[in-house]
């Protein structure tokens, strides 16, 4: 809870103004009972017919007043609660845009989703019930016992008896029920995360008529949601009719006790009418302040699966640089050098071993191998999505690990295996928000084959989210258009153009090589015929470089490259790049 007040510090004014409003309904509130029982007792027995309208008149006034406040309060709490998560929203959606990839796969991504949405609304649902309820429930509690002792302390007490009992109701069920939110909190990630994976595979899940499996999948984490949320509930739903029956045993025992004393002229039945009113609104309040605590039992929940990801400490930060590096060399550097690099995702298994080599700039780096071989972590530790465990990465005789995320992002343009457009125009979708103009545009489609089928529906053309409503090929077209747009230093393409035809490919490679002879490129491929024509070219088996050279070279001194280029290009293989 310590982690809100910052967001709630600049709204400080505008709460205690709504709680002012508050207090002051609550307090005209309880007048009413009172105002009744002087009616009765006082002003009914003297037949003073024009001072029973005034006195009338006056609890109108203050059941309008306590209306009327209550209503405005309700609003403002509404207003400063919302624009309060907005805040939160904000920063939590900022934090995990910033998380590094290590981070992102130990809170997962359905679970951010789920802290934006779920966890937030939570909070929100927290911070305007203490607004409404937090001052209101207290003081028609504490009020009403006051007004009540002042009236009949006899009677008071009697009230007072059920009190400890259902502090000690909402302590016992508050602490078992926070563990199990939680706990529901956590299934529903499993949740998100399911659905999430249907939606996403949805034509996959349809071709394999794997529909039945998924739903039966579905099926066991809603349960499973369903169990926790019922077991959560149960716990929870203690707490209004054990506080309800507390209390109206109390009830029970004023009015018993109430008869007695009336008969003994110890009370007056105005007294008797008023008291039951004021039993009925500490009633209300009491279940309004469990209600509280169920709704800050969810809130508090929340708000620490919101802290975890808000206290989640920088990581990948800019390290200073080796002296070394600031000495001017008396030849310029290689653009990218990887030196003796190791590296696991998990920390048990290297996921690369020991892999270096070096790229002069405008060179071709082609990288093949079986599926879970290392391409793409080749890939992510380049472009600094985790660090490596031992050796070190360079891009022109720097350690990435001393470069400025923002600038050393700015260097690549990368089409990933699996990336995405979304819901906009061809051109937008190319942009992605940066200041290119619609010549570079142009220009990049140009290069990325893709102007063919853009020349056909227009640069307007209004793409689905996830390209649903083109093919393989121009959606690959399309990225790789995106990836150019900006004119990188280095050009990724991990698998960028599994989905074109070899001549589209080949014209591609050639137009690559003619548009951007500056451009470092690396090509993660699955064919041979992607990275002929490499300046070098590695073959990588369980994370280990197993070949290394030229399509030439390779084809004489590395039987398994040799294995995969003619079993995709037979006797073709052998012939020069």
């Amino acid at each position: 809870m310590r982690s809100l007040m910052k967001y709630l510090h600049p709204f400080f004014g505008y709460i205690a103004v709504t709680l002012s409003i508050k207090f002051i309904a609550s307090i005209v509130e309880l007048f009413i009972p009172l105002i009744l029982a002087t009616i009765i007792d006082d002003i009914v027995p003297t037949g003073d017919v024009r001072a029973i309208f005034l006195w009338g008149g006056m609890m109108a006034l203050c059941a309008v007043t306590a209306l009327v406040g209550n209503v405005v309060a309700n609003r403002m709490a509404a207003k400063s609660s919302g624009s309060i998560t907005e805040h939160i929203r904000h920063d939590l959606f900022y934090k995990i845009s910033f998380l590094s990839a290590r981070q992102l796969d130990r809170f997962t991504i359905p679970s951010a989703v789920s802290r934006l949405t779920t966890d937030t609304y939570n909070v929100n649902q927290m911070l305007a019930r203490m607004q409404r309820l937090g001052v209101r429930g207290p003081i028609l509690l504490v009020g009403g016992i006051i007004i009540t002792m002042i009236m009949d302390a006899g009677l008071t007490m009697v009230l007072l008896l059920t009190l400890p009992v259902i502090a000690v109701l909402v302590y016992a069920v508050t602490k078992k029920g926070i563990p199990l939110y939680t706990k529901q909190q956590g299934v529903l990630d499993r949740m998100v995360r399911v659905v999430q994976e249907n939606i996403t595979g949805a034509r996959v899940i349809k071709a394999l008529s794997k529909s039945s499996y998924e739903r039966a999948r579905y099926d066991r984490v809603n349960n499973d949601l369903a169990d926790v949320e019922q077991h959560a509930g149960n716990v929870m739903a203690i707490t209004n009719p054990g506080s309800t029956l507390i209390l109206n045993l109390g009830l029970t025992l004023v009015v018993a006790v109430g008869a007695f004393r009336l008969n003994a002229g110890l009370t007056s039945s105005g007294v008797i009418i008023a008291f039951l009113n004021y039993f009925t609104i500490i009633l209300n309040a009491m279940l309004g302040i469990t209600r509280i605590f169920v709704l800050c039992s969810k809130g508090e929940a929340s708000a620490k699966r919101i802290a975890e990801v808000l206290r989640t400490p920088q990581d990948l930060t800019v390290e200073p640089a080796d002296e070394k590096e600031s000495e001017v060399p008396d030849e310029p550097p290689a653009h990218i050098v990887f030196d003796h690099v190791c590296f696991s995702y998990e920390k048990v298994k290297a996921n690369v071993k020991d892999l270096s080599f070096s790229l002069n700039r405008g060179q071709t780096l082609g990288i093949i191998g079986a599926t879970g071989s290392g391409k793409s972590t080749i890939i992510n530790l380049l472009m600094r999505f985790y660090d490596v465990d031992s050796g070190c990465i360079l891009i022109d005789g720097k350690d990435i690990r001393t470069i400025e995320s923002t600038a050393l992002q700015k260097k690549f343009g990368v089409v990933f295996q699996n990336d995405f457009l979304f819901a906009d125009t061809i051109e937008e979708n190319i942009r992605y928000f940066r200041a290119l103009s619609r010549e570079e545009i142009a220009d990049a489609a140009q290069a990325a084959q893709a102007q063919e089928f853009i020349d056909t529906v227009g640069m307007d053309y209004g793409v689905l989210a996830r390209g649903n409503n083109l093919s393989g090929g121009q959606k690959q077209r399309l990225l790789i258009a995106r990836a150019l747009a900006a004119k990188p230093e280095i050009l990724i393409l991990d698998d960028a153009s599994s989905a074109l035809d070899y001549k589209t490919d080949a014209v591609l490679r050639r137009e690559l090589s003619r548009r951007h002879f500056g451009t470092t490129s690396i090509i993660v491929a699955q064919r041979i015929s992607s990275i002929k024509g490499a300046d070098m070219i590695l073959v990588l088996e369980n994370g280990s470089v197993i070949g290394c050279g030229t399509h030439n070279t390779l084809m004489k001194t590395c039987a398994v490259y040799q294995e995969i280029a003619e079993s995709q290009m037979g006797e073709g293989a052998h012939t020069d790049a």
